[in-house]
């Protein structure tokens, strides 16, 4: 694809030349005015502007300044009749990549035109290598699924607004990771992160801590303190468990982000609140709306920038990809271990419903690196909670929504895993587990069906009967 340049003057002869001139090398536009030029560059992309700096309504200098507030990376030549340094530094200046002198030479023109074409070109490509690296560097937030995507997505769009952020979700799915990712990618990436759990600070202490005091507010303030959302100057402040916050500090809170003022326990002065807010909860809120033990107008006002962050059974086809991640991290905080997962144990991990999210998948592999005792984790090295599935779990996994979820081969397996299992055991109840008779029923020689129901997880000693 030609890169596409936007000519500008307001003399047709001149328009005219250049185009005969960038033609084999580029896609060219015109326009006779710098108003006419404004118009195109809202509605369409340009490589290139070069542009006449002396025109009647706008001129070259001030069409530069516009169409950089439109298009940063817009490449800009302007031509003068009045080559002087001064008139190059000036240009340049404004953000011009060069200037071209008037009457210029043809090829002059179209090597100049060819090189802010190619700075625009580097200029896209270092974009998308950066997009690539963000992509793929969410600190600890590890997923490739659809929802995870979204959620990335959501991330990148927060920070790039000064807005206030709720997170939501069940314990678990990585919301204060999502919070600190927020900052990161913040243009307040240098200032601070402050979190606080709200659910965690008795709350008779719960005021001071966010807000601050001054001395003698109460018994035992002996001095000045700042609150947190001071310590948060020009940063983040993350509230963790926000529904946890009693209701007379959810009025002081509202009117604090309303203000945009915070004023300490026992001051009678305000100080400018300059924190951004990130709140959280594993609670439904506007349940607690209804219930009306969480202000309305808080929740609308902490609202503004929702991100709901999906459990983990949501995004089953994460659960290998965190897993992974979890090993070799634990490998590496314990200098050895085991490298990988056996198919056994990657089913189980598979197959669990994760109540508990990542954070329970996490202490779960970290459980079975510490013990397993060959190079791979087994499935018996995994807890017995992941493995001690309920019928109703199970029916759940199976569930038309649960399988879509996952990709064919892996669906199929797992209801023919199932089907298997219920087969065996309906079997074995048959014949009160007389393994020979069971056999003879199932077509099957005595040491397959044997095998068989090891693979499957089931034991004859539990179908015989005295």
């Amino acid at each position: 694809m030609k890169p596409r340049v936007l000519v500008v003057d307001d003399k047709e002869s001149l328009r005219s030349l250049l185009v005969r001139l960038l033609e084999p090398t580029f896609e060219t536009t015109t326009a006779a005015t710098g108003e006419e030029a404004l118009d195109l560059l809202r509605t369409a992309t340009f490589d290139v502007m070069v542009s006449d700096i002396r025109m009647p309504g706008i001129d070259g200098l001030e069409l530069l300044r516009r169409a950089k507030g439109i298009d940063p990376d817009l490449e800009v030549l302007l031509m003068t009749a009045y080559a002087s340094v001064q008139s190059a530094i000036e240009a340049i200046r404004e953000g011009a990549f060069d200037y071209l002198p008037k009457p210029f030479d043809a090829d002059d023109a179209v090597l100049k035109v060819t090189r802010a074409a190619e700075r625009r070109s580097l200029k896209n490509q270092t974009k998308r290598l950066l997009g690539m690296l963000e992509e793929h560097t969410f600190s600890d937030i590890i997923g490739r699924s659809a929802p995870m995507a979204k959620v990335f997505s959501l991330i990148d769009k927060a920070a790039r607004r000064d807005l206030t952020v709720l997170l939501s979700g069940p314990t678990g799915t990585g919301k204060e990771l999502a919070a600190r990712a927020i900052h990161l990618r913040s243009a307040a990436r240098a200032e601070a992160f402050v979190a606080v759990n709200c659910g965690a600070i008795p709350a008779d202490l719960l005021e001071s801590e966010l807000f601050g005091h001054v001395k003698g507010a109460f018994s035992g303030a002996t001095g000045d303190k700042r609150g947190l959302f001071e310590e948060a100057h020009r940063g983040t402040l993350f509230l963790d468990e926000i529904g946890e916050l009693p209701l007379p500090l959810q009025v002081k809170l509202n009117r604090a982000l309303q203000e945009r003022e915070l004023r300490r326990v026992g001051d009678t002065k305000t100080r400018p609140l300059t924190a951004r807010i990130i709140a959280a909860s594993n609670r439904d809120l506007p349940t607690l709306v209804k219930a009306q033990t969480f202000r309305e107008d808080l929740y609308y006002r902490l609202a503004v920038f929702p991100i709901a962050m999906p459990a983990l059974n949501e995004r089953l086809e994460d659960v290998t990809l965190l897993a992974h991640h979890f090993l070799t991290r634990a490998r590496a905080r314990m200098g050895n271990g085991p490298e990988g997962f056996r198919p056994d144990a990657l089913r189980a991990l598979l197959s669990y419903p994760w109540p508990g999210n990542v954070r329970e998948l996490e202490n779960a592999v970290e459980r079975a690196a510490a013990i397993a005792e060959g190079p791979l984790v087994t499935r018996d090295d995994l807890p017995e909670d992941v493995l001690r599935l309920t019928l109703d779990k199970k029916k759940r996994l199976l569930s038309g929504a649960a399988l879509s979820k996952r990709p064919w081969r892996e669906a199929v397996e797992l209801v023919e895993r199932k089907v298997a299992r219920a087969y065996f055991k309906a079997l074995l109840e048959s014949t009160r587990g007389n393994v020979s008779e069971a056999a003879e029923r199932a077509g099957l020689a005595r040491e397959s069906l044997h095998r068989l129901l090891r693979k499957h997880g089931v034991s004859p000693d539990r179908y015989r009967r005295s």
